[in-house]
């Protein structure tokens, strides 16, 4: 599935399967309104839950915490500790997503803490067969789920 980040206009115009936003873009309802109420919204909270809790509330398919790690992508985002995604499984019925500096090193902590999808971007495209490592990703989820 295509989830475009940050440009909900983008994703209404080519059909995307959904929109990710984060601080800056438009409001949840905004999105549900311009992509309906089939289109997956996920939502960023960094390290807030109470951002979560409120997203939730509004709609959100999923919610997304980070950056966990050091990230070439946003290297000023704000850090959150792998704790956060556990307490976040307990206070959510949404999936919760981990994103930032994740990679096939370190993805393994964050899905034993309770991730039940991580974004990456480096530490997939980067690589030599990125279908492989896809599926090295996809495989981490099979031994650290919970």
């Amino acid at each position: 599935q295509l989830i475009i980040n940050d440009d909900v206009e983008l994703a209404a115009e080519i059909g995307a399967h959904g929109v990710h936003l984060g601080q800056a873009d438009c409001d949840l309802a905004q999105a549900r309104r311009a992509l309906g109420d089939h289109t997956i919204i996920g939502v960023s909270c960094y390290n807030r839950m109470d951002l979560a809790l409120v997203a939730e509330q509004a709609g959100a398919d999923y919610i997304a915490f980070g950056r966990f790690f050091a990230s070439s992508i946003k290297p000023d985002a704000v850090q959150a500790a792998p704790a956060l995604l556990a307490e976040a499984r307990k206070k959510l019925t949404v999936p919760v997503v981990a994103i930032g500096g994740i990679n096939i090193d370190n993805a393994g902590l964050l899905i034993t803490t309770g991730a039940q999808a991580v974004a990456v971007i480096s530490a997939l495209f980067t690589q030599p067969d990125i279908e492989s490592t896809a599926r090295v990703f996809t495989n981490l989820f099979y031994e650290h789920s919970t």
